[in-house]
């Protein structure tokens, strides 16, 4: 009871009757009397003084925190407490409020007062910490470190705990390390907690020194650092830390999980280690565990992948029998790797499981099938692998021009042109660069009634006839010698309808026709070349065309043609002049034909030089190359020349030469009125004229590569 002035009575005021529900007296007596804040901590009950109970005090707390929850009625009502509370009371009182924004609070309005103690908060924080109240917790936390208090480990782990579950990993290695340098001891709630955690960020070797020391002060390691430390381990590449980890964990009579076991095989598998990884797959179900569909995938895919395709095959049956559907991934490397290993029966078996499994190959998977296929020269089969993909959805005009080229590159030209006609049949298309790689294919290989329709489908899609692909044809009516052939291969340049070819039948033509001199006709054609594009294949069209004139006995026209082509610097370094020196002239890079006929001419400008001018050079030197000598030294000597012959070059002083040239036969012989055809230029052509390469498109200056008496075989 409260007296007038408002202040707490000291004394009782008045009787307290405590009635039944009938109104009789059941007790009666003194009242119990306010206690004034700090004054006294107890309660008059009648007559006596009794302590106010400690559960008493934290319920009254959680009471008011309960019923108010926060703010100035809440503090006020602390303010009230018929009794000084402690830090004792509050902790016990946070306690039961458990995780709420009433418990910050409360401790908000503890710190105000003048009984709080420093000390009382590091219980505080493990509370707040518990509460994942992070903020106030750290700050707290860092609070009582900048004051120089001691904190235990159980608040260290606890902050250390919170950081964790909240995701930040690297906030708790920073209270770690804080609590390492402080000299706080860990204790093994510290290891269970740092030593997974470190594992799993990258800090292995971190979480390795904690493993060590943990053991050192006979803590017992549990499982999960076992198994931190186990995958970790592994996934990093340390397999030797790894295995090692694992086998003392079984020391420590801890069984391998599952779990464990995948990560194991999966890091061993990975690392290419796949006796181990088989071994430990062993282990997993010895140990009754049942390897999951992913195990089996990567075992069956990494053994496959290494060329174990036994070992392989015999663990994707088992995922089979245990009831896995393999994935398109797992068939689809298994197919491969059969694929390009050869093993076509294999891979053929793979692809009809698969479809049969509803499954849809892949493009690599059905590009590896059909090219094993192609290989194995089998057509109907790939043609019928390639209906199929088209069935299911794919484009297949490349996978199909991809065989076709299969077969071209292995020269079987009877099989590629069977694929091509399927194609047609199929209304698939290729395009002109395998088109024109093929008709090259069946001109080498003679094949020259299949060859036409190929250049009309060529020249019809108007794809250009370049005049390197119309050298090349001309080359092989070069060194035709059956009449058929030859009406073919004319037949096939007309197709081309290149103005080379316009060109060929108008040097054949008499004046009348051409209506002008040969030597201003191929003046004029060389004129519409494109020396910056096409500079080397009209050197090798020259070459070609040479050795065509010489055969056909157009001896001046061939001259006509070697003439404009130098006046053209096709052949820039051919003669040199060097003063009263050295005169020469340089063949290596020509076919025989080219090479004859730069001989002839050259040698009648030397000749007008020296005769009209009178220069005489020391010498004369004709550089052949090891190949070229013979056919050049058999038709000089036949006119008596004074050149000796040496490993790669004709030689001859310039007098001797000059004393050669006044000779009416040498006149004769370089004015083309050659005297024997027979014995000066045929030399036998089959033999001395190349059977030319022209299946080799180089764009190099053609290379003589020629044995005499085996035949000239000059590459262009």
């Amino acid at each position: 009871m409260k007296r007038g002035n408002g202040k707490v009575s000291a004394e009782f005021t008045d009787d307290i009757v405590y009635l039944d529900e009938k109104g009789d007296v059941i007790f009666s007596g003194k009242g119990v009397r306010d206690v004034e804040p700090g004054v006294d901590d107890h309660v008059m009950i009648g007559g006596l003084k009794k302590p106010f109970l400690n559960v008493s005090a934290v319920s009254k707390i959680v009471e008011i925190v309960k019923r108010w929850k926060w703010g100035p009625e809440m503090e006020n009502q602390l303010d009230k407490l018929h009794f000084v509370p402690n830090m004792s009371h509050v902790n016990q009182a946070l306690k039961e409020i458990g995780e709420t924004d009433g418990s910050l609070s409360l401790f908000r309005w503890a710190k105000r007062q003048s009984w709080y103690s420093a000390s009382d908060e590091i219980r505080v924080i493990q509370h707040l910490a518990r509460a994942e109240k992070l903020e106030v917790s750290f700050c707290c936390f860092k609070k009582i470190q900048d004051s120089g208090c001691k904190i235990d480990t159980p608040t260290y782990n606890s902050l250390i705990t919170l950081f964790l579950s909240k995701g930040l990993p690297y906030k708790a290695f920073e209270i770690y390390e804080t609590m390492e340098a402080a000299n706080c001891s860990l204790d093994a709630s510290t290891y269970e907690l740092m030593i997974p955690n470190l594992a799993k960020s990258g800090r292995l070797d971190s979480a390795f020194k904690l493993f060590q020391e943990m053991k050192g002060k006979d803590f017992r390691p549990t499982f999960p650092i076992f198994a931190s430390l186990v995958d970790s381990m592994g996934k990093a590449g340390r397999l030797d830390t790894s295995m090692k980890v694992y086998m003392e964990m079984q020391g420590f009579g801890l069984r391998p999980s599952a779990t464990m076991f995948v990560s194991l095989i999966e890091s061993y598998a990975k690392a290419g280690k796949l006796e181990m990884a088989l071994r430990l797959w062993d282990e997993m179900k010895k140990a009754g565990y049942r390897p999951n569909y992913g195990l089996y995938t990567l075992i069956v895919e990494s053994h496959a992948k290494s060329g174990k395709l036994e070992v392989a095959m015999s663990v994707f049956s088992d995922m089979e029998k245990a009831g896995f559907l393999p994935t398109p991934s797992t068939y689809s490397c298994l197919l491969e790797m059969h694929a390009s290993s050869g093993q076509v029966d294999a891979a053929m078996k793979l692809y009809n499981s698969m479809t049969n499994a509803g499954l849809r190959p892949g493009l690599s998977t059905y590009t590896s099938l059909l090219t094993v296929l192609a290989n194995k020269k089998l057509v109907d089969v790939a043609a019928k692998v390639l209906l199929e993909m088209k069935a299911v959805g794919y484009s297949v005009d490349v996978s199909a021009s991809d065989v076709l080229m299969v077969y071209i590159k292995e020269g079987s030209v009877d099989l590629a042109l069977r694929w091509l006609r399927f194609m047609g049949s199929s209304g698939l298309r290729t395009n002109n660069f395998i088109i024109r790689q093929l008709f090259e294919s069946c001109m080498k290989n003679g094949l020259y009634e299949s060859a036409k329709p190929l250049l009309d489908t060529y020249v019809e899609s108007a794809a250009k006839v370049d005049l390197i692909l119309y050298t090349s044809i001309l080359a092989h009516l070069v060194r035709c010698q059956d009449e058929q052939n030859e009406r073919h291969l004319m037949s096939i340049l007309g197709a081309t309808k290149h103005k080379a070819h316009s060109f060929m039948c108008g040097l054949f033509t008499g004046p009348e026709q051409r209506k002008k001199p040969v030597l201003s006709f191929v003046r004029e054609f060389f004129q519409g070349i494109d020396y910056e594009m096409e500079e080397s294949a009209a050197r090798y069209f020259v070459n070609v065309l040479l050795n065509y004139l010489v055969l056909m006995g157009q001896i001046n026209r061939a001259r006509c043609v070697w003439k404009v082509s130098y006046e053209n610097k096709l052949f820039p370094k051919a003669i040199v002049f060097d003063q009263h020196i050295a005169w020469s002239l340089d063949v290596r890079n020509l076919s025989v034909g080219a090479a004859l006929i730069a001989v002839v001419h050259t040698l009648h400008r030397f000749r007008k030089r020296m005769l009209y001018y009178g220069v005489v050079p020391r010498r004369i030197k004709l550089v052949t190359g090891p190949t070229l000598k013979i056919v050049i030294a058999q038709i000089l000597s036949s006119v008596e020349s004074p050149f000796e012959v040496s490993k790669v070059v004709l030689r001859a002083p310039g007098d001797s030469v000059l004393e050669w040239f006044k000779k009416p036969i040498v006149q004769q012989f370089l004015l083309n009125e050659i005297p024997s055809r027979g014995d000066l230029l045929m030399h036998k052509l089959n033999t001395l004229f190349p059977s030319s390469a022209p299946e080799i498109r180089s764009l190099a200056p053609p290379k003589i590569l020629t044995g005499y008496g085996k035949g000239l075989v000059n590459h262009m």
